[in-house]
């Protein structure tokens, strides 16, 4: 033997030995022990594992261990509960104990590595083969579980190093702690097999007993009475492991909740059912922790839990004015929804639609609503959502199965009758897994609602305490059935004036307020805010009017530090400053009448806009070119002007046969920019007639509707928000249809003061106050 000596970090182990080669995890618990961990782990990861003679002394001395144990190295620790620690090791080589140092914090020893010879002769190598003939039959006897006896055969018949095969076998096949020892401490390697042969051959015999006395138990073991040995002995493995307390807790947590919440009686037999499926299974095992969290999340609903509403109309109002400017529409259909629940406490919630350009508070205005309402506020983004699941919920039957999002909301509310956001309804998604409008349909319908099904929960949810407000920019993207369940509010795009009360009222406060300044700090003059929503904004809402009073206060609150000033008053100067060149100018339509240009009105979900279509009447063969990215809507808009005015060009003072010596080209610029819909057939029907007449369009003129063929002007959507683009780009005079009245009729009054509205019935209506010379 030759030997080196090092020192390193001892830990006695009590009832296990580790063999070289050998990869093996224990729980290390005793200070000691933890601390030689930790100074291994801090330098080389090495220790020095030796058996105890008596596992039950807890301090042991140097006389209390075995000299012969095996340097190892700690691959992974891992904490455990009971300020203990596992630890995962690897036998390197067997070594000798020389010193044995106790410190008042941890063993340690001087050991000396012990080197094996491992020469081979014919003796040797006859011994092996009987070693490993004798472990295989071992193996087959006890079909071990957890060992890979293809693997280990493979192992054996290909490792040369006999020391190896002795110690994988010994570290299998070996019970008894004392014979295991036994086979590490014997160095000589013909004598260390000749005990390993006989030790696995006593272990055969054993097994061979134990598997014959298996085979009688079992066969007069009745079904029933396995069962039961089964269950109590996983009872008791799982007491001593301490592994069953969580789960006695969880089910006298959730059996507590049962008795204490007022839950509707299908809920609490469910509850109950469940416990009783949790009782009967693993706290480890897979459909235990699905049951344990189905009942978290079923109890965690607010069943019975109500916040009572606001009654008082005039604090009510007094909530909805505080943070929202105009809104009328949406204002008065909530109070009107506190005065019926005045009389009558059986009415249900309302299912609002709220649609609009984005911008004008249609979100907002949901939570002023809950508060107003002394409701709880909870919002769910729709955009995007494609699955069907997101709102109903998951099978159980699938993994990782969550409730939906609607009961979501409800256990964040902490209430059965919140106000509930939908937001961007007209986002919703379909695909392969289903449409989530379907959904809704049965979330939506009062006469279903009160019986809405979880596919998780499985149990009926009563929704119709909720208020459900939706949002929507457009219509468009709705389903027709969803869209009849719900009551629409039309929420416009804002004035000038309007913008400009919002901006002074609402926005620069909040905003200064955001910036942490006052207004004794910072103002910002009427002339300035004005310019801002004249020049650096165009839209139908106050969004971007918001970012852009935040840049500039941002720019002001940095000059003022910079310059050492006290306060600072903004300017129109200090806005084109702080903003740079104007980014629109709504003056700039044609000063003079023209031949074939005329200004039409356009609705888009984002407010309204001016749309400029121009007609170029050039000789040719009778083609028709339409550019400008235009629908197919808008297209066949075209040709019915075109056959309109072919079928009475004499009326309209065209020469004959047009249509077959002359091409005619009509463009809607901004090409890059899709258009589309009926609305500007009276546009192109006035274009064309200018055109082909040689008579001015009036420039202080713009127009909407549609056009059938025998020239009747038809309804159209949007007019507010068209009129408001009009009058923002400088127009004074705006022909709408006649079917429109009722909607003029509703036009905010400084709308109506500002523009000369005239109704059309007739396409002859539209020409005779468009085109310069034509008496009415």
């Amino acid at each position: 033997m030759k030997e080196d000596k090092l020192i390193l970090p001892l830990i006695p182990l009590r009832g296990l030995t580790v063999f070289p080669n050998m990869v093996i995890y224990f729980d290390v618990g005793r200070e000691k022990s933890i601390e030689a961990v930790e100074k291994a782990m801090a330098g080389d990861q090495k220790i020095f594992l030796a058996a105890q003679k008596d596992i039950d002394i807890d301090n042991p001395s140097e006389d209390d261990i075995f000299n012969i144990g095996t340097i190892c190295e700690i691959k992974q620790i891992v904490k455990m509960p009971k300020n203990t620690i596992r630890v995962l090791v690897e036998g390197i080589e067997r070594a000798k104990m020389d010193e044995f140092f106790d410190k008042e914090e941890l063993l340690e020893a001087s050991i000396e590595k012990i080197e094996i010879d491992n020469e081979i002769d014919h003796e040797l190598e006859a011994l092996s083969r009987k070693l490993k003939d004798d472990f295989f039959e071992f193996l087959d006897i006890t079909a071990s579980s957890g060992i890979n006896g293809v693997d280990l055969f493979d192992n054996l018949e290909e490792e040369k190093d006999l020391n190896k095969v002795t110690d994988l076998i010994s570290s299998y096949a070996l019970i008894k702690q004392e014979d295991k020892q036994d086979i590490l401490q014997t160095l000589d390697l013909k004598k260390r097999i000749e005990k390993l042969i006989f030790y696995v051959k006593e272990e055969i015999e054993v097994a061979k007993i134990e598997k014959r006395i298996g085979t009688k138990v079992k066969k007069k073991l009745d079904k029933g009475q396995r069962e039961y040995y089964l269950r109590e002995q996983m009872k008791v493995i799982q007491e001593e492991l301490g592994e069953d307390d969580d789960n006695k807790k969880a089910i006298i947590e959730f059996e507590k909740v049962i008795n204490e919440k007022k839950l509707p009686n299908q809920v609490k037999e469910k509850a109950q059912y469940e416990i009783s499926k949790l009782k009967a299974s693993s706290p480890y095992s897979q459909d235990g922790g699905v049951t344990r969290t189905y009942l978290e999340n079923l109890l965690d609903m607010p069943w019975g839990e109500f916040t009572e509403d606001t009654l008082n109309i005039k604090d009510a109002r007094k909530v909805l004015d505080k943070d929202h400017y105009g809104l009328k529409d949406v204002k008065d259909r909530i109070l009107e929804y506190l005065a019926v629940k005045q009389i009558s406490n059986s009415l249900r919630g309302p299912i609002l639609c709220l649609v609009g350009p984005p911008g004008v508070g249609k979100t907002s205005i949901a939570k002023s609503v809950a508060t107003s309402l002394n409701r709880k506020f909870v919002r769910m983004s729709l955009g995007g959502v494609r699955d069907e699941a997101d709102i109903r919920g998951h099978r159980r039957t699938y993994v990782g199965a969550i409730p939906g999002r609607i009961v979501t909301g409800l256990k964040e509310a902490k209430s059965m009758n919140p106000v509930f956001l939908l937001d961007e309804i007209d986002k919703l998604g379909m695909d392969f897994k289903g449409n989530p409008a379907d959904a809704l349909l049965e979330v939506f319908d009062n006469e279903q609602n009160k019986t809405f099904r979880d596919h998780y929960l499985e149990v009926d949810v009563d929704l119709s305490e909720v208020m459900f407000i939706t949002t929507a920019n457009s219509l468009d993207g709705i389903p027709r059935p969803l869209l009849d369940r719900m009551e629409l509010i039309e929420v416009s795009g804002y004035t000038y004036e309007e913008k400009f009360r919002i901006a002074k009222k609402y926005l620069v406060p909040k905003v200064l307020k955001e910036h942490g300044v006052d207004n004794k700090i910072i103002t910002i003059s009427d002339s300035a805010l004005k310019l801002i929503i004249d020049s650096y904004t165009r839209e139908s809402g106050v969004r971007n009017l918001q970012r852009q009073i935040a840049n500039v206060i941002r720019k002001g609150i940095k000059d003022i530090i910079e310059k050492d000033k006290k306060n600072l008053n903004i300017s129109t100067k200090l806005v084109e400053k702080y903003l740079g060149p104007k980014i629109f100018s709504y003056e700039e339509i044609d000063k003079e009448d023209k031949v074939g240009v005329v200004t039409g009105m356009a609705w888009t979900a984002y407010g309204g806009d001016t749309l400029p279509v121009e007609v170029m009447v050039m000789d040719g063969k009778g083609r028709l070119e339409l550019t400008g990215q235009l629908g197919d809507v808008m297209k066949e808009s075209a040709k019915a002007a075109y056959s309109y005015v072919r079928a009475h060009m004499k009326e309209l003072g065209i020469k004959d046969e047009f249509y077959s010596k002359k091409d005619i080209h009509i463009h809607a610029p901004e090409g890059a920019v899709p258009k589309d819909g009926p609305s500007a057939g009276v546009t192109m029907t006035t274009a064309l007639v200018s055109a082909l007449t040689g008579k001015k369009v009036k420039h202080n003129v713009a127009m909407t509707g549609e056009i059938t063929l025998t020239g009747k002007v038809l309804a159209i959507g949007g007019l507010k928000e068209k009129c408001l683009a009009a009058r923002r780009v400088g127009i004074d005079t705006v022909i709408v249809p006649k079917e429109n009245e009722k909607d003029v009729i509703k036009l905010p009054k400084i709308v109506k003061d500002s523009l000369n509205i005239i109704l059309a019935d007739k396409i002859d209506d539209v020409l005779e106050n468009a085109l310069v010379g034509v008496e009415k």
